[in-house]
């Protein structure tokens, strides 16, 4: 690589690696942002801000993620429908209970830009409730 040009990262040029992380006793926010980073790349030299950089991410054991303070029953998760009391609240305590990997995938989509980009790169995610998951090319030996 030549220190007097810049570098461009151009689509044909990237090959994308798995990466496999246990969230099992990891604190939700730090595992969400070195999600994030790696998903679009930023933790690699060769990071270019308009392109697909990074690698494919699979996060196993989300059930047990760690939530620090009174978060697992303080921290509440609003959505709201457009009609007339639509408005619904579930606790983080509620949702790792039906959906434990909704809980990673709702911290990492907020860690990336809102653009067209991040919607791709969303798609690189994959997160599984127990230990088990199905990309067995991708397990390390």
């Amino acid at each position: 690589m030549d220190l007097n040009k810049t570098f461009f990262l151009r689509k044909e040029d990237h090959k994308p690696s798995w990466r496999l992380i246990d969230a099992e006793g990891k604190v939700l926010g730090r595992l969400a942002t070195m999600i994030a980073d790696a998903l679009r790349g930023k933790d690699k030299p060769g990071f270019t801000h308009h392109s697909d950089g990074g690698d494919y991410v699979v996060v196993v054991n989300a059930e047990k993620v760690k939530l620090t303070g009174d978060k697992l029953t303080k921290k509440e998760y609003i959505s709201y429908s457009g009609w007339m009391g639509g408005k619904s609240s579930r606790t983080v305590r509620e949702v790792l209970e039906k959906k434990p990997e909704w809980i990673i995938q709702h911290a990492v989509k907020g860690m990336l830009p809102k653009n067209r980009l991040s919607r791709e790169i969303f798609k690189k995610l994959k997160v599984y409730a127990g230990p088990e998951h199905p990309h067995k090319a991708q397990v390390s030996s």
